[in-house]
């Protein structure tokens, strides 16, 4: 997919990308203000924008290790830090904006004993002075250079955070402060992330964590107070950390940050998001934490690097690699510039890149951590070029704005894993060819709302069955369109896009055949973000279509954990697996398995043999036939809340099911019927 990506640092003179670049050629360049608008940054013509940066503390120690300037000299902060930026856009940089630190350096009391990342050692008194005197003029400076600015507070979260504490209290006071200042309020080229590295917050169960809905919906009441305190002051553009360390955002796609101009700061290392394990695992991983957030809002990855561990310069342990192979670098930007949306920094000590040449080491002589490919700066020199060639530097022109075509990424019919959500992925077409996921604002009609429903461009599926989403957009320039897509929900999905084969260990997984081979002693299958409840059913039954030769189980889990006990069946070779729902036990106990929220489900084996799976269903019939209709039918205790009830007062029921002679001899009480409905059985 074609995705435009502006560099702004160029956007006076398309001649200047063709010059060498000296820092005189960017100082007084024009920077046009930037907005959120749908899942995208864009600039005052409407055109994408992803930047490009670098990072900046101004501390001491963090500036080449207390051996540059020390004892809270002002002047030898700001010369430092100034000439390092000069030095990076001097050896040849694409950067177009970095991430400012206010660090606590400056605003903690000198001599304080508590806690140095924030809030413990805070002194206003000392914020203002050090605003006013260090971090203002480093951001006015920065900005005279063509660079976009994103501040953060001073510090780094605690491991717990809740609702009305001392650490919400003390970024309360930092925003408003910085949203007041004349300087900083709605300035344009000055952008704010709210938190660094929020790991768990105090949910409504009474526990700290990162997991449920409930810890997302405190986290989005957490920030929302921040931001609504920002906006009584300034419209800057806000970006919003997740927990575990920026890492997880799933849950902001159910209850998201409310107001105009609002994106999430993501934090990637090797290792976060499955990667260092090839493409699959980290494209898998993006997906289930990221991409939520990526489908409606723009995306800033703030601190992200990589390096083989013998350089000792990144925080980051992996190599570049090749896009959709081995290794972390190139699947990273493979991943980022096919969401389309996301802006990013290279991590590394600034003053090393301020080092950067450019120039590979002559033959026999040894890679340097600057100038080895498989470490981040030498490729991300190179990419950060080629994205400085992309952007039309001649403006919006009309057929940038005209409609020709919508295109459903995902196909016009496409499955769905129930009890979970997926992206839908509509791109708008233009005349000049460039192309836009404008699945955020499109407008959605659905035949069948207790199937699915589509939420700022996910699809969102509540029970097993199918539906027919009508897609609708209005281009710009007025033209509409509409598409549509067919979706089929259902528990245990046979595609790549949802079964997981590295669930435990690298496995494998063919769609066309269904074949599973796990890694050793691995484990594949379906992973339910928030659970699935199968307790409206009877049985759960596999059938598979070879013989098993490597210890294959079928194992289910209760606990949000892989590491718990599940609840075990050996697959013999009968080609026929049952598991009896309501009669299922944690494996060598007593303990009983709650079938309402179930998290883990799938294969586990030896390794290395293939298991065909040629079918697994949910049924309530006793022969363990596959639900086809009415005649399915199964007495639960009380009304589930997402489906229709009807009550039969006579011969015929006048609804989407359509005849009674099944019920009739059935004492009264609730029923699933086939997949679809539940059904009240009243006097015959």
């Amino acid at each position: 997919m074609k995705q435009m990506k502006f560099i702004l640092n160029y956007s006076f003179l398309f001649l200047i990308v063709l010059q060498s670049v000296h820092v005189k050629a960017w100082e007084g360049m024009p920077m046009p203000k930037l907005h959120v608008e749908g899942r995208y940054l864009k600039d005052s013509t409407g055109h994408i924008v992803n930047l490009h940066g670098f990072a900046q503390t101004y501390s001491p120690w963090f500036n080449e290790r207390n051996t540059k300037w020390s004892n809270y000299d002002v002047e030898g902060c700001l010369s430092y830090n100034q000439g390092i930026i000069d030095g990076i856009l001097e050896a040849g940089w694409k950067m177009n904006f970095v991430r400012l630190h206010m660090d606590p350096y400056w605003s903690n009391t000198p001599g304080c004993t508590g806690r140095y990342e924030g809030e413990e050692c805070f002194s206003e008194t000392r914020f203002v002075k050090y605003l006013d005197e260090v971090f203002v003029p480093m951001a006015e400076y920065a900005v005279s250079k063509g660079l976009y600015v994103v501040m953060r507070p001073p510090g780094v979260s605690p491991e717990n955070i809740e609702i009305g504490g001392v650490y919400q209290e003390y970024l309360l006071k930092v925003w408003d402060i910085v949203a007041q200042h004349p300087k900083l309020k709605s300035n344009p080229n000055i952008m704010f992330e709210l938190a660094n590295e929020p790991i768990h917050i105090l949910g409504p169960d009474g526990t700290y964590g990162s997991g449920t809905q409930g810890h997302f919906d405190n986290l989005k009441t957490y920030f929302q107070a921040i931001v609504d305190t920002i906006r009584a002051s300034a419209d800057n553009i806000l970006w919003i950390p997740g927990l575990g360390y920026q890492s997880q955002y799933s849950g902001y796609a159910v209850n998201p940050i409310e107001g105009d101009n609002i994106g999430y700061a993501v934090h990637v290392y090797p290792g976060w998001f499955n990667s260092g394990n090839g493409y699959e695992p980290f494209q898998r991983g993006w997906n289930e934490q990221v991409q939520p957030v990526a489908d409606f809002a723009p995306v800033m990855v703030t601190e992200m690097d990589w390096a083989p561990e013998k350089y000792n310069s990144s925080w980051g342990k992996d190599i570049t690699g090749t896009a959709g192979g081995d290794g972390f670098g190139a699947n990273f930007k493979k991943i980022t510039d096919e969401c389309g949306n996301v802006s990013w920094l290279l991590f590394t000590s600034p003053d090393l890149l301020d080092d950067f040449t450019g120039v590979a080491p002559a033959d026999g002589e040894a890679y340097t951590f600057l100038n080895d490919p498989e470490a981040c700066p030498w490729p991300i020199f190179h990419w950060f070029q080629e994205y400085a060639q992309e952007y039309d530097f001649e403006g919006a022109a009309a057929d940038y704005l005209a409609l020709t075509d919508l295109i459903v990424e995902n196909g016009e019919t496409l499955t769905v894993m129930t009890s979970s959500s997926t992206s839908l992925t509509v791109n708008a077409v233009f005349a000049d060819g460039h192309i836009e996921n404008i699945s955020s604002v499109a407008e959605y009609s659905i035949d069948n709302p207790e199937i699915i429903q589509v939420l700022r461009g996910r699809i969102h599926a509540f029970k097993d069955g199918e539906a027919s989403i009508v897609i609708s957009y209005t281009g710009p320039g007025g033209n509409k369109m509409q598409e549509t897509v067919h979706v089929t929900t259902t528990t245990f999905p046979l595609t790549n896009e949802v079964f997981n084969p590295d669930i435990w260990e690298n496995g494998t997984f063919d769609e066309t055949s269904h074949t599973l081979i796990t890694g050793q002693y691995g484990f594949g299958g379906w992973y339910y973000n928030n659970g699935v409840d199968l307790s409206y059913y009877k049985y759960l039954v596999v059938k598979v279509g070879n013989i098993n030769s490597c210890g294959f189980s079928f194992r289910l889990y209760d606990e949000n954990s892989y590491w718990t006990k599940p609840s075990m069946y050996d697959v013999d070779n009968s080609g026929l697996l049952v598991v009896k729902l309501n009669e299922m036990y944690k494996d060598g106990t007593n303990t009983k398995m709650d079938p309402s929220h179930i998290y883990y489900v799938g294969f586990w084996s030896y390794g290395a043999c293939p298991l065909v799976i040629d079918e697994i269903y949910l049924t309530n019939n006793d022969n363990y036939s596959n639900p086809t209709g009415i005649n399915d039918f199964f007495k639960v205790d009380s009304k589930p809340e997402f489906v229709d009830v009807y009550t039969i007062t006579g011969a015929r029921l006048r609804s989407k099911v359509k005849r009674t002679e099944a019920t009739r001899g059935l004492p009264e009480g609730v029923y699933i019927v086939g997949r679809e409905k539940v059904i009240v059985v009243g006097k015959h």
